[in-house]
């Protein structure tokens, strides 16, 4: 070693250099997304699009997931939650990440798409949606699309499926309800059944966003999402359609299982309020593709998008998305 003096000298040379500031390189978004609009009539409808990376010419397309949501939330808030400091609950991220190229859109009279003076039932669901496919399949290349809908969603997208089966892949319904038999959420919801027939929106206050999570089983969900979900939602308004409701309580069964050729996945959180287990076993054992599934998750409860156990929600789903093709020979 040298002597104290050289050691002096050295530290002082160092302070006479000139300050190195080191800078972070600025990084990539973690994912690429776009909004698009699709004209039904005089209704505009809004898409969300987000994959890993962008849209390249001449690439093998990615398999598509289109997101449906429900009756009283739009598509971002329900699919593409920003929940900072409570966790990831971003389904679109989750399937991005998986290596899909994941869709979403606020059905007429949510989120961001025109306000009408229509109730957005069930059935014109199915048109927004197959307005809102036909550009999907024009900008992925995919003529086939991968459906999950959750609650009225899960309506929407079977519905749609009876309606475009050339037009579906494979379809996952969670928080679905079939005949509505043995439902308590929709026996007391059908005491509102006039209110429904004669007005075209209903109230939706924070209140009511937090009752999602707390009507069925308390401790299935984060307090703080809801807090999270109405900061984002409410500003699209304090009302929603009555559609998907009337529906729901005065004109089930909407979706024939019969009718459905997709493969189906069946989820039911253990608590769920709306579907039971009868009612959902009745739906399956009437569907008549043989490459069918029903998963009961426990701990969770309506909705199992947002809930605790979303990962379970994750995970269920991909494995079903993902299972290869058949390969036997019955015709």
């Amino acid at each position: 070693m040298g002597s104290e003096s050289s050691r002096r000298s050295f530290l002082a040379a160092l302070g006479a250099l000139p300050a190195v500031v080191l800078q972070r390189p600025a990084t990539a978004p973690r994912y690429w997304t776009r909004e698009y609009w699709a004209q039904k009539g005089g209704v505009r409808l809004y898409l969300f699009r987000k994959r890993r990376n962008a849209p390249k010419a001449g690439e093998t397309p990615l398999p598509v997931l289109f997101l449906v949501h429900g009756s009283s939330l739009s598509s971002r808030s329900t699919f593409d939650l920003e929940a900072p400091g409570i966790g990831d609950y971003s389904m679109m991220n989750a399937f991005a990440g998986y290596g899909f190229d994941v869709w979403t859109m606020d059905f007429e009279g949510y989120g961001r798409s025109s306000r009408t003076d229509g109730n957005s039932n069930i059935a014109e669901g199915v048109k927004d949606l197959q307005t809102a496919t036909n550009i999907v399949i024009k900008e992925t290349g995919q003529a086939r699309l991968h459906f999950f809908g959750e609650s009225s969603g899960g309506l929407r997208a079977g519905a749609f499926a009876m309606a475009n089966p050339d037009r579906v892949g494979r379809l996952v319904l969670a928080a679905f309800t079939y005949t509505g038999q043995g439902s308590t959420t929709l026996s007391d919801r059908a005491k509102q059944l006039d209110f429904y027939r004669t007005h075209n929106t209903r109230p939706r206050d924070r209140d009511m966003i937090r009752s999602i999570f707390t009507r069925d089983r308390v401790g299935t969900a984060d307090p703080a999402v809801a807090e999270a979900l109405a900061n984002v939602e409410l500003p699209f308004g304090d009302s929603v359609p009555t559609g998907t409701y009337l529906d729901m309580t005065a004109n089930l069964p909407v979706v024939d299982p019969a009718k459905v050729h997709a493969p189906v996945l069946l989820v039911r959180g253990e608590y769920d309020g709306i579907a039971t287990e009868a009612d959902l076993i009745s739906f399956f054992t009437k569907l008549p593709n043989g490459d069918r599934e029903l998963a009961v998750l426990g701990g969770m409860a309506h909705s199992v998008v947002l809930g605790y156990n979303r990962d379970q929600l994750w995970q269920v789903t991909r494995t079903f998305l993902e299972r290869p093709a058949r390969h036997d020979h019955i015709s």
